[in-house]
């Protein structure tokens, strides 16, 4: 169980803090998915009468796919965001959501929406680490595994 508990002041400072890095993210994601929808107008017309490039349409591709991985990084960040308010109003904000100790001061400066303290961060980094570049083939094994095998007669 935790032995410390932030003070109303300090549960009062991250919520400003993480309040605005909502509205950062909300921001960006506005801006993102405006400009898609824009590039989704402007290329909804008649194609027959463009000459297009494959260069040019491969770069345009990437350049998507770019900002799909940008939109997806900051909605969650954004889930993660609510989800500290949350337990700002619940007065559960700062704790680690595996041992239960409260998250470091200076990791919530840093990362106002941490969900784990430094320690168990560290160790679910070394866990993932281990499982990727340790041991590829179960990833493989997991990823490439035939959906059904039909038996020989």
């Amino acid at each position: 169980m935790p032995t410390l508990s932030l003070s109303d002041k300090e549960l009062e400072k991250h919520k400003n803090i993480l309040i605005e890095d909502r509205n950062k993210a909300l921001k960006i994601i506005k801006e993102i998915t405006d400009y898609m929808k824009e590039g989704v107008e402007e290329n909804s017309g008649d194609l027959c009468s463009y000459s297009i490039h494959q260069a040019d349409n491969s770069s345009s591709v990437e350049y998507y796919n770019k900002q799909i991985y940008l939109l997806e990084k900051q909605q969650e960040k954004l889930k993660r965001i609510n989800q500290s308010l949350e337990q700002i109003y619940d007065k559960t904000y700062g704790i680690c959501q595996i041992c239960g100790k409260y998250i470091q001061p200076s990791r919530l400066k840093i990362i106002p929406f941490a969900k784990y303290c430094i320690e168990c961060k560290t160790k679910e980094e070394k866990k993932h680490f281990e499982v990727r570049y340790k041991y590829p083939e179960i990833l493989n094994n997991i990823a490439f595994a035939p959906i059904s095998k039909e038996k020989k007669k």
